[in-house]
């Protein structure tokens, strides 16, 4: 009785398992069974394993071939496994050796010529099998420099099943087209960084008090609430809010990547320490925006947003089931998705940065002159932002319209290097202060250790705020948490009376 064997690496969400194949050639009339809980596309590869042999100049057994996927009670899905499926098949009939790939993972797509496609989520498996141990790897060509991001891993690259076929020792014929090339995935290009960073501060005009809240929450990691007329120039700051974000780390540029890699985008982007910037259309349903789909969930924008900027522009047009699905995530950072064949978790720990009108027409500002809505159309309108999201927003600023031009600078004083570099500091400041709770922001700290560590002066006027019914009991920890980020853009050790007001004041609109 032979049995071949191979090793492949599955997903569910960004969490990887292994996955042995085990492949019997036995007696009986032709038939080819995949055994293990496959999903639909992972049944199909019967088609595309038997086909991409055979045009790899293997004679197909006429008898029953069964594989087995272990575990089997995982559930498996995806075409990432046909290369693997077609190793422990060629194993067990002899024409390669059985155990020859045994202690390596063996990842790809197989097309029905026996070419090797390109497969989504090969760099959380190549963490993960760099963490277990496991330091072999066969990925298509395509995805070679993707896996080749992960250091100490030995990855071979291979473009037809036939290759594979005559490395492993047996004998092959095929034709392979070399027109196209792998897709570099180490970098960032200049068309990216363009797009993602959005622009410079010094482009719009004005709207300075509204670029110093940008830069405070950039520093502390705040949700940011803007709220003005059209034209004032909303959509035009929160665009550039990567540009004045603190670089991501290792670590962050790892997660980015990876569910960059899950999602297909990873060439796009490359590794980059730029922050990603997710801006969902208002018609986006829940499904899009924190992640769905049958069987096994997909990531969302939030998910795709972790360590960056989450933007809803028109956001009191969002609908209100898709807007309260922003809650737990906003406390939690991750997001919990149950499907049918499992409990999904992705991280979404992301700046949520939301733009609104001050009414449907758009000119409820000021003596509201020009506004043609009715008293209770601008109520409905919004508390479509409903309290409890409102009460987890940091910072909440009015952003007036630009009544100036002629004698606005072409090209302002405030750069996005400028508050960049400011943001960097601030952020250094509050990493050393934390180094021992791994918290890397004023937003992560808790309540507790806010109180135990803010003078009690400073406290005085959370508790004046608290009794006169400004804040509640978190919005007075929000408030605490952008005091402590304006006293390290300040270079203070810890917050004042006077950022203690100015957090309050943030916080309730009054600045």
């Amino acid at each position: 009785m032979v049995i071949g064997t191979s090793l492949s690496v599955g997903l569910v969400g960004l969490k990887a398992f292994v996955i042995q194949m085990q492949a019997f050639v036995s007696q009986g009339l032709p038939y080819f069974s995949i055994i293990g809980l496959p999903d639909a596309s992972l049944s199909e590869a019967r088609e595309r394993v038997k086909s991409a042999c055979q045009a790899s100049g293997f004679s197909w057994p006429q008898t029953r071939v069964t594989v087995n996927l272990s575990p089997a009670s995982m559930p498996k899905r995806g075409a990432s496994h046909d290369l693997a499926i077609a190793v422990s098949v060629l194993g067990a009939a002899g024409a390669i050796g059985k155990d020859c790939l045994a202690e390596t993972v063996v990842l790809g797509e197989l097309n029905l010529d026996g070419s090797v496609l390109p497969v989504n989520g090969v760099l959380p498996i190549c963490l993960y099998a760099h963490e277990h141990g496991i330091h072999r790897l066969i990925v298509p060509q395509a995805n070679l420099e993707e896996a080749k991001l992960v250091d100490g891993l030995d990855v071979i690259g291979i473009r037809h099943l036939g290759e594979l076929i005559e490395m492993t020792g047996g004998t092959s014929h095929y034709s392979i087209d070399d027109t196209k090339s792998p897709v570099d995935c180490t970098g960032q290009n200049e068309e990216a960084w363009t797009a993602t960073t959005g622009g410079d501060m010094a482009e719009v005009i004005g709207q300075e008090r509204t670029k110093w809240a940008l830069q405070v929450a950039a520093a502390g990691g705040h949700h940011l609430l803007m709220t003005g007329p059209p034209g004032s120039g909303k959509t035009m700051l929160a665009s550039r809010m990567p540009g004045i974000m603190s670089p991501l780390n290792e670590e962050e540029q790892l997660e980015v990547a990876s569910i960059r890699s899950l999602c297909g985008t990873l060439p796009s982007y490359g590794i980059s320490d730029i922050p990603p910037f997710e801006a969902p259309h208002h018609t986006a349903s829940t499904a899009a925006l924190v992640g769905g789909g049958s069987g096994v969930a997909k990531p969302g924008a939030i998910t795709r947003a972790h360590c960056g900027v989450l933007f809803m522009d028109e956001a009191p047009e969002f609908s209100p089931r898709a807007l309260q699905t922003l809650r737990e995530p906003l406390e939690s950072g991750y997001v919990s998705l149950s499907r049918s064949k499992g409990t999904t978790y992705y991280p979404a720990r992301f700046q949520l940065v939301m733009a609104s009108n001050p009414c449907p027409c758009g000119y409820g500002y000021g003596t509201a002159e020009r506004c043609t809505c009715r008293e209770k159309d601008r109520i409905r309108y919004f508390s479509r932002l409903s309290g409890p999201i409102l009460d987890r927003i940091d910072i909440q600023i009015e952003v007036p319209p630009v009544e100036h031009i002629a004698t606005a600078s072409p090209t302002s004083e405030t750069t996005s290097a400028q508050i960049r570099r400011n943001v960097i500091t601030a952020r250094l400041a509050a990493k050393e202060r934390f180094l021992d709770k791994h918290w890397t922001c004023n937003a992560q700290a808790s309540g507790t250790w806010l109180r135990a560590n803010t003078s009690t002066s400073a406290l005085r006027s959370i508790d004046r705020a608290l009794e006169e019914g400004r804040l509640s009991l978190r919005g007075a920890d929000r408030a605490m948490r952008v005091a402590w980020t304006l006293a390290d853009l300040a270079g203070k050790n810890s917050p004042g009376h006077e950022e203690m007001m100015q957090g309050i004041a943030l916080r309730t609109r009054e600045a």
